[in-house]
């Protein structure tokens, strides 16, 4: 099956996708087990649930997850990019869904429940948005005729003004940073980029003026005495009392107390029980995706893959990056998981979905078959 001078789907697969990258994927996937191992059990105690229901959970999410990831891995950009139309319109009708039916929690409207499961459309909302907007940013190199900025600004301003309904203020900055991200490294002129990003401020100002939530962690942020900072503290107090080296597992005492150490504040568990170096080292694996992903997509000629990989690159990143940074009080508090590994069936499945298009992206295809994809793209079906 693994011969290269036999031509089988699985072979040609193997020979083409990029293993470090992968075998990076799967370490993380690996970290969240355990971490989730580590995290879940005080909180499931204190809600009255099994002490292994969420790490149970967290396992059953991850093995379709994993399949979902390897089999996106196969698909060619040309499926990669009609699978994410279908995959960006269903997200968007579960968020209309969501928001005239859902449940509302915490003055958000932001999960619906199909066939007894949970789902979070956003999240599957986004590395979808991300193809669709990183292939109109290729037509518009390949076609300057073609309105395909536009385009792109209609999706934009779809998706978000929908977030902004539920709402959720930190997915929004999420999708407008990748968006502007990608329309720089799509050679859009700095006075555009400027301008989102003066548009995100304004935004941002107007969240703070009118939605109560919002500048009330933004108060607590700036001034801690103002309000209840009481779970960016505790996790404050996690990387204090683990040290370099951690506690040891399961002698973690700042989780007992955390409300989210399973999902918004596992990183604090990791620090607590198993170090700064554990840290350092899950740093490290996310850094390595991000700019293993880039170096390979700035390595195709393919416009279409490389504006795509490099968004779901950062897309990937800067996810993990806010996770982190609220964990360590460098920016107010936000709902954000951790890539792989905190608890969320949703996100998990939608990262998986999201890194196998990133590994599909970056395999090493002949140039004889991007050719044939990108006269492909220039066809009038637009594929």
């Amino acid at each position: 099956m693994l011969a290269r001078d036999q031509r089988t789907p699985f072979s040609d697969w193997w020979w083409t996708i990029d293993k470090p990258l992968l075998a990076a994927v799967i370490a993380l996937m690996f970290g969240g087990v355990i971490l989730s191992l580590a995290a879940s059990p005080p909180v499931a105690t204190r809600i009255g649930l099994d002490p292994f229901h969420f790490f149970s959970r967290h396992v059953l999410f991850l093995l379709p997850s994993f399949i979902v990831l390897i089999a996106v891995s196969f698909l060619s950009p040309r499926q990669i990019r009609r699978a994410a139309m279908v995959v960006f319109f269903v997200s968007i009708a579960l968020i209309v869904m969501t928001l005239l039916v859902g449940p509302e929690v915490k003055g958000s409207r932001r999960w619906i429940t199909l066939v007894g499961v949970n789902i979070q459309a956003s999240e599957s909302a986004k590395p979808a948005f991300v193809i669709l907007a990183a292939w109109l940013f290729a037509e518009s190199t390949r076609r300057p005729e073609m309105p395909a900025t536009s385009m792109a600004m209609v999706l934009l301003l779809t998706l978000v003004s929908l977030l902004v309904m539920e709402p959720d203020f930190g997915q929004t900055m999420l999708i407008l940073m990748v968006w502007g991200a990608l329309f720089f490294i799509a050679g859009m002129r700095m006075i555009w980029v400027a301008g989102l990003a003066g548009a995100a401020g304004l935004g941002l100002f107007s969240a703070y003026l009118f939605v109560p939530h919002v500048a009330g962690r933004i108060k607590r942020f700036m001034n801690p005495a103002s309000g209840d900072t009481f779970q960016v503290d505790m996790a404050m107090e996690a990387f204090w009392n683990g040290g370099w080296f951690g506690l040891g597992p399961g002698e973690g005492i700042a989780k007992r107390s955390l409300p989210d150490s399973h999902t918004d504040f596992v990183f604090a568990v990791a620090a607590e029980e198993f170090g700064i170096i554990l840290c350092l080292a899950l740093l490290a694996l996310f850094a390595f995706v991000v700019i293993r992903t880039l170096s390979r997509a700035y390595a195709t000629e393919d416009m279409f893959a490389r504006f795509a990989a490099s968004g779901l690159a950062i897309l990937f990143g800067v996810q993990a990056a806010i996770n982190m940074a609220v964990n360590l009080q460098l920016i107010p508090a936000k709902g954000m998981t951790l890539p792989f590994i905190s608890y969320g069936g949703s996100s998990i499945v939608s990262l998986a979905y999201g890194v196998g298009m990133m590994l599909a992206l970056t395999r090493q295809r002949p140039s004889t078959e991007i050719e044939s994809t990108n006269a492909a793209s220039a066809a009038p079906g637009y594929a």
